[in-house]
Protein backbone atom coordinates (compact mmCIF):
# COMPACT_ATOMS: atom_id res chain seq x y z
CA UNK A 1 0.00 0.00 0.00
CA UNK A 2 2.59 2.46 1.07
CA UNK A 3 4.72 1.86 -2.20
CA UNK A 4 1.03 2.35 -4.20
CA UNK A 5 0.93 5.99 -2.78
CA UNK A 6 4.66 6.81 -2.72
CA UNK A 7 4.42 5.64 -6.42
CA UNK A 8 1.45 7.94 -6.62
CA UNK A 9 2.71 10.66 -4.67
CA UNK A 10 5.89 10.27 -7.48
CA UNK A 11 3.34 10.67 -10.16
CA UNK A 12 2.15 13.85 -8.88
CA UNK A 13 5.71 15.34 -8.66
CA UNK A 14 6.36 14.55 -11.89
CA UNK A 15 3.20 16.28 -13.61
CA UNK A 16 3.63 19.73 -11.34
CA UNK A 17 7.12 19.94 -12.32
CA UNK A 18 5.93 19.51 -15.74
CA UNK A 19 3.56 21.78 -15.07
CA UNK A 20 5.82 24.08 -13.74
CA UNK A 21 8.34 23.92 -16.10
CA UNK A 22 5.35 24.71 -18.96
CA UNK A 23 4.47 27.60 -16.72
CA UNK A 24 8.14 29.17 -17.07
CA UNK A 25 8.16 29.08 -21.04
CA UNK A 26 5.58 31.51 -21.76
CA UNK A 27 6.39 34.55 -23.50
CA UNK A 28 4.51 37.45 -23.47
CA UNK A 29 4.41 39.26 -26.74
CA UNK A 30 3.95 42.81 -27.64
CA UNK A 31 2.37 43.77 -31.36
CA UNK A 32 0.77 45.84 -33.11
CA UNK A 33 -2.34 45.41 -35.70
CA UNK A 34 -0.76 45.64 -38.76
CA UNK A 35 -0.83 43.29 -42.24
CA UNK A 36 2.62 42.80 -42.55
CA UNK A 37 2.90 42.22 -38.56
CA UNK A 38 0.64 39.42 -39.09
CA UNK A 39 3.20 36.42 -39.51
CA UNK A 40 4.58 37.53 -35.54
CA UNK A 41 0.81 37.28 -34.73
CA UNK A 42 1.06 34.03 -36.08
CA UNK A 43 4.05 32.58 -33.94
CA UNK A 44 1.33 31.88 -30.99
CA UNK A 45 -0.74 29.61 -32.82
CA UNK A 46 2.32 27.36 -33.60
CA UNK A 47 3.71 27.70 -30.60
CA UNK A 48 3.29 24.60 -28.91
CA UNK A 49 5.02 22.85 -31.69
CA UNK A 50 8.00 24.96 -30.43
CA UNK A 51 7.26 24.21 -27.13
CA UNK A 52 6.07 27.30 -25.57
CA UNK A 53 3.43 29.17 -25.44
CA UNK A 54 2.65 32.98 -26.46
CA UNK A 55 1.02 35.56 -24.60
CA UNK A 56 0.15 38.33 -27.67
CA UNK A 57 -0.83 41.89 -26.15
CA UNK A 58 -2.23 44.19 -29.64
CA UNK A 59 -0.95 48.11 -28.69
CA UNK A 60 -1.57 50.90 -30.62
CA UNK A 61 1.64 52.40 -31.58
CA UNK A 62 5.42 51.28 -31.29
CA UNK A 63 6.03 53.59 -27.71
CA UNK A 64 3.32 52.14 -26.02
CA UNK A 65 4.71 48.60 -26.29
CA UNK A 66 8.25 50.39 -25.56
CA UNK A 67 6.59 51.89 -22.52
CA UNK A 68 5.34 47.91 -21.85
CA UNK A 69 8.46 46.54 -21.62
CA UNK A 70 10.01 49.45 -19.60
CA UNK A 71 7.31 48.24 -16.72
CA UNK A 72 8.20 44.66 -17.22
CA UNK A 73 5.09 43.27 -18.69
CA UNK A 74 6.45 42.07 -21.99
CA UNK A 75 9.45 40.09 -23.02
CA UNK A 76 9.40 40.59 -26.40
CA UNK A 77 8.19 43.51 -28.69
CA UNK A 78 7.42 44.52 -32.02
CA UNK A 79 8.03 47.50 -33.81
CA UNK A 80 9.21 50.13 -36.44
CA UNK A 81 12.72 51.00 -35.81
CA UNK A 82 12.48 54.52 -34.93
CA UNK A 83 10.37 53.82 -31.53
CA UNK A 84 13.04 50.87 -30.61
CA UNK A 85 15.88 53.64 -30.92
CA UNK A 86 13.81 56.17 -28.90
CA UNK A 87 12.88 53.20 -26.59
CA UNK A 88 16.64 52.73 -25.93
CA UNK A 89 17.36 55.88 -25.90
CA UNK A 90 15.37 56.24 -23.24
CA UNK A 91 16.45 53.69 -21.23
CA UNK A 92 14.58 50.68 -22.20
CA UNK A 93 16.73 47.60 -21.99
CA UNK A 94 16.32 46.02 -25.12
CA UNK A 95 18.18 44.32 -27.80
CA UNK A 96 17.12 44.32 -31.80
CA UNK A 97 17.43 40.32 -32.36
CA UNK A 98 15.35 40.32 -35.93
CA UNK A 99 13.54 42.26 -38.52
CA UNK A 100 10.29 41.05 -39.69
CA UNK A 101 8.62 43.33 -42.30
CA UNK A 102 10.52 46.00 -44.39
CA UNK A 103 8.08 49.01 -46.56
CA UNK A 104 5.31 49.37 -44.94
CA UNK A 105 4.53 53.28 -45.70
CA UNK A 106 3.05 55.38 -48.43
CA UNK A 107 2.51 58.83 -49.06
CA UNK A 108 -1.16 59.34 -49.71
CA UNK A 109 -2.80 62.49 -51.00
CA UNK A 110 -6.31 63.69 -51.85
CA UNK A 111 -8.08 62.32 -55.11
CA UNK A 112 -8.61 66.16 -55.67
CA UNK A 113 -5.22 68.10 -53.60
CA UNK A 114 -3.61 68.13 -56.98
CA UNK A 115 -0.25 66.76 -55.14
CA UNK A 116 2.06 64.61 -57.43
CA UNK A 117 5.47 65.27 -55.71
CA UNK A 118 6.81 66.08 -52.35
CA UNK A 119 7.20 69.34 -53.41
CA UNK A 120 3.54 69.90 -54.33
CA UNK A 121 3.04 69.69 -50.60
CA UNK A 122 3.90 73.46 -49.57
CA UNK A 123 0.68 74.92 -48.22
CA UNK A 124 -0.61 71.65 -47.40
CA UNK A 125 -2.02 69.63 -44.44
CA UNK A 126 -0.30 66.35 -44.05
CA UNK A 127 -1.45 63.85 -41.10
CA UNK A 128 1.12 61.42 -39.71
CA UNK A 129 1.12 59.80 -36.65
CA UNK A 130 3.74 60.97 -34.28
CA UNK A 131 7.11 58.45 -33.19
CA UNK A 132 6.39 56.14 -35.55
CA UNK A 133 8.46 55.24 -38.89
CA UNK A 134 6.05 57.18 -41.10
CA UNK A 135 7.10 60.51 -39.49
CA UNK A 136 10.93 59.88 -39.25
CA UNK A 137 10.25 59.48 -43.49
CA UNK A 138 7.99 62.02 -44.11
CA UNK A 139 10.77 64.67 -42.36
CA UNK A 140 13.22 63.13 -43.95
CA UNK A 141 11.10 63.53 -47.85
CA UNK A 142 10.79 67.32 -46.62
CA UNK A 143 14.26 68.41 -45.95
CA UNK A 144 15.19 66.26 -49.03
CA UNK A 145 12.77 68.86 -50.77
CA UNK A 146 13.77 72.08 -49.12
CA UNK A 147 10.49 72.49 -47.26
CA UNK A 148 9.82 72.83 -43.52
CA UNK A 149 7.21 71.73 -41.38
CA UNK A 150 5.76 72.17 -38.17
CA UNK A 151 2.21 70.91 -36.31
CA UNK A 152 1.98 75.01 -35.92
CA UNK A 153 0.87 77.08 -38.70
CA UNK A 154 3.12 79.62 -40.57
CA UNK A 155 5.85 77.17 -41.79
CA UNK A 156 5.64 75.00 -45.75
CA UNK A 157 3.89 72.41 -44.67
CA UNK A 158 1.20 72.19 -41.41
CA UNK A 159 1.83 68.40 -39.78
CA UNK A 160 -1.33 66.91 -38.46
CA UNK A 161 -0.62 64.04 -36.05
CA UNK A 162 -3.08 61.58 -35.87
CA UNK A 163 -3.42 58.19 -34.92
CA UNK A 164 -2.94 55.29 -37.46
CA UNK A 165 -6.64 54.90 -37.30
CA UNK A 166 -7.86 58.39 -37.55
CA UNK A 167 -5.42 59.16 -40.43
CA UNK A 168 -7.49 57.84 -43.49
CA UNK A 169 -11.20 59.67 -41.80
CA UNK A 170 -9.39 62.79 -41.89
CA UNK A 171 -8.67 62.01 -45.05
CA UNK A 172 -11.91 61.35 -46.38
CA UNK A 173 -12.90 64.30 -44.86
CA UNK A 174 -10.49 67.02 -46.20
CA UNK A 175 -9.50 67.98 -42.91
CA UNK A 176 -6.01 67.06 -44.19
CA UNK A 177 -4.44 67.10 -47.74
CA UNK A 178 -2.22 64.41 -47.47
CA UNK A 179 -0.59 60.95 -44.97
CA UNK A 180 2.14 59.48 -44.69
CA UNK A 181 0.34 56.65 -43.67
CA UNK A 182 1.05 52.31 -42.77
CA UNK A 183 -0.27 49.12 -44.24
CA UNK A 184 -2.72 48.13 -45.02
CA UNK A 185 -4.61 51.78 -44.80
CA UNK A 186 -2.74 53.62 -47.15
CA UNK A 187 -3.62 50.75 -49.80
CA UNK A 188 -7.57 50.90 -48.14
CA UNK A 189 -7.65 54.89 -49.15
CA UNK A 190 -6.15 54.27 -52.72
CA UNK A 191 -8.73 51.18 -53.36
CA UNK A 192 -11.82 52.55 -51.81
CA UNK A 193 -11.03 55.94 -54.17
CA UNK A 194 -10.30 58.95 -51.96
CA UNK A 195 -6.59 58.45 -51.74
CA UNK A 196 -3.49 58.46 -54.66
CA UNK A 197 0.11 57.39 -53.91
CA UNK A 198 2.04 60.09 -54.27
CA UNK A 199 5.24 57.58 -53.69
CA UNK A 200 6.57 55.29 -51.58
CA UNK A 201 9.32 57.25 -49.56
CA UNK A 202 12.46 55.01 -49.66
CA UNK A 203 14.59 57.35 -51.57
CA UNK A 204 15.85 58.71 -48.80
CA UNK A 205 19.35 56.82 -46.76
CA UNK A 206 17.58 55.07 -44.79
CA UNK A 207 15.69 52.96 -47.84
CA UNK A 208 13.36 50.64 -47.37
CA UNK A 209 12.76 51.00 -43.48
CA UNK A 210 12.87 47.29 -41.71
CA UNK A 211 10.10 46.88 -38.79
CA UNK A 212 12.11 45.78 -35.73
CA UNK A 213 12.06 42.63 -33.23
CA UNK A 214 13.06 43.50 -29.55
CA UNK A 215 13.89 41.05 -26.49
CA UNK A 216 14.51 42.61 -23.25
CA UNK A 217 18.17 41.98 -22.05
CA UNK A 218 16.92 39.82 -19.17
CA UNK A 219 14.81 36.89 -21.16
CA UNK A 220 17.85 37.49 -23.97
CA UNK A 221 20.13 36.58 -21.19
CA UNK A 222 18.64 34.85 -18.34
CA UNK A 223 16.10 32.76 -20.79
CA UNK A 224 18.21 31.42 -23.02
CA UNK A 225 16.49 28.42 -24.27
CA UNK A 226 13.23 30.09 -24.42
CA UNK A 227 14.17 32.81 -26.21
CA UNK A 228 16.02 30.19 -28.55
CA UNK A 229 12.56 28.49 -28.89
CA UNK A 230 11.00 32.09 -29.68
CA UNK A 231 12.97 32.84 -32.14
CA UNK A 232 13.30 29.61 -33.93
CA UNK A 233 9.18 29.64 -33.89
CA UNK A 234 9.72 33.40 -35.09
CA UNK A 235 11.56 31.94 -38.44
CA UNK A 236 8.70 29.24 -38.33
CA UNK A 237 6.26 31.51 -38.48
CA UNK A 238 7.47 33.70 -41.29
CA UNK A 239 8.76 30.80 -43.61
CA UNK A 240 5.32 29.85 -43.65
CA UNK A 241 4.14 32.83 -44.38
CA UNK A 242 6.70 33.88 -47.00
CA UNK A 243 6.39 30.33 -49.00
CA UNK A 244 1.92 30.16 -48.72
CA UNK A 245 0.38 33.27 -49.46
CA UNK A 246 -2.89 32.00 -49.10
CA UNK A 247 -1.82 30.67 -45.67
CA UNK A 248 -0.65 34.53 -44.92
CA UNK A 249 -3.87 36.50 -46.56
CA UNK A 250 -6.72 33.96 -44.68
CA UNK A 251 -4.72 33.90 -41.29
CA UNK A 252 -4.05 38.33 -41.52
CA UNK A 253 -7.38 38.33 -43.05
CA UNK A 254 -9.39 36.81 -40.76
CA UNK A 255 -8.14 36.30 -38.02
CA UNK A 256 -6.17 39.74 -37.41
CA UNK A 257 -8.42 42.04 -39.12
CA UNK A 258 -11.29 39.93 -38.96
CA UNK A 259 -12.63 40.18 -42.49
CA UNK A 260 -12.26 44.06 -42.48
CA UNK A 261 -9.94 44.42 -44.99
CA UNK A 262 -10.48 42.76 -48.42
CA UNK A 263 -8.20 40.63 -50.71
CA UNK A 264 -7.26 43.57 -52.55
CA UNK A 265 -6.32 45.86 -49.57
CA UNK A 266 -3.59 42.76 -48.23
CA UNK A 267 -2.24 42.23 -51.43
CA UNK A 268 -1.50 45.81 -52.05
CA UNK A 269 -0.30 45.96 -48.06
CA UNK A 270 2.03 43.12 -48.51
CA UNK A 271 3.57 43.79 -52.13
CA UNK A 272 4.57 47.23 -50.12
CA UNK A 273 5.35 45.52 -46.80
CA UNK A 274 6.99 42.45 -47.10
CA UNK A 275 7.69 39.48 -44.71
CA UNK A 276 11.70 39.53 -43.97
CA UNK A 277 14.15 38.08 -40.98
CA UNK A 278 16.87 40.06 -41.28
CA UNK A 279 18.24 43.44 -40.12
CA UNK A 280 21.57 44.87 -39.49
CA UNK A 281 23.15 47.75 -37.11
CA UNK A 282 24.06 49.54 -40.09
CA UNK A 283 20.41 50.03 -41.25
CA UNK A 284 19.43 50.91 -37.20
CA UNK A 285 22.66 53.29 -37.35
CA UNK A 286 21.36 55.13 -40.50
CA UNK A 287 18.08 55.03 -38.90
CA UNK A 288 19.19 56.77 -35.94
CA UNK A 289 21.29 59.16 -37.70
CA UNK A 290 18.13 60.29 -39.51
CA UNK A 291 16.55 60.91 -36.52
CA UNK A 292 18.82 62.98 -35.11
CA UNK A 293 19.03 64.92 -38.53
CA UNK A 294 15.32 65.53 -38.53
CA UNK A 295 14.48 65.86 -34.99
CA UNK A 296 12.31 63.42 -34.69
CA UNK A 297 12.64 61.96 -31.08
CA UNK A 298 14.98 64.24 -29.58
CA UNK A 299 17.18 62.08 -27.83
CA UNK A 300 19.54 63.15 -25.75
CA UNK A 301 21.91 60.09 -26.23
CA UNK A 302 21.13 59.03 -29.50
CA UNK A 303 22.23 54.73 -28.83
CA UNK A 304 24.99 53.29 -30.73
CA UNK A 305 23.47 50.29 -32.95
CA UNK A 306 26.28 48.08 -32.72
CA UNK A 307 25.95 48.01 -28.87
CA UNK A 308 22.61 46.79 -29.18
CA UNK A 309 21.82 44.97 -32.76
CA UNK A 310 22.18 41.53 -31.68
CA UNK A 311 21.20 38.78 -34.43
CA UNK A 312 22.86 35.78 -33.11
CA UNK A 313 19.67 34.02 -31.85
CA UNK A 314 18.57 34.66 -35.69
CA UNK A 315 21.71 33.39 -37.26
CA UNK A 316 21.18 30.23 -35.25
CA UNK A 317 17.19 29.71 -36.15
CA UNK A 318 17.98 30.11 -39.48
CA UNK A 319 20.96 28.01 -39.81
CA UNK A 320 19.08 24.98 -37.43
CA UNK A 321 16.13 25.55 -40.23
CA UNK A 322 18.46 25.45 -42.96
CA UNK A 323 16.50 28.98 -44.29
CA UNK A 324 19.19 31.51 -46.17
Amino acid sequence: MKAHVFGKTLVIAALLAASGAQAQDVVRLGNLKFAHYGAVSYIKEIAPKCGIKVEERIFAKGLDVMQAIIAGELDVGTTASEAAISGRAGGAPIYVVAGFAKGGARLVARADANVRSVKDLKGKKVGVTRGGIQEVLLMAELQKAGLTADAAPGKDVQVVYLAYADLNQALLGKNIDAMMQSEPQSSQAINKGFGVEVLKPYDTPIGEPVRTMVMTEKFYTTKRPVAEKFMRCFVMATSAFIRDRALAEKYVREVVFKGQITKDDFDDAISNSPYTYDITPEHIQTTTDIMVKTGVGRMAKPPVAKDWVKTDLLDEAKKSLNIK
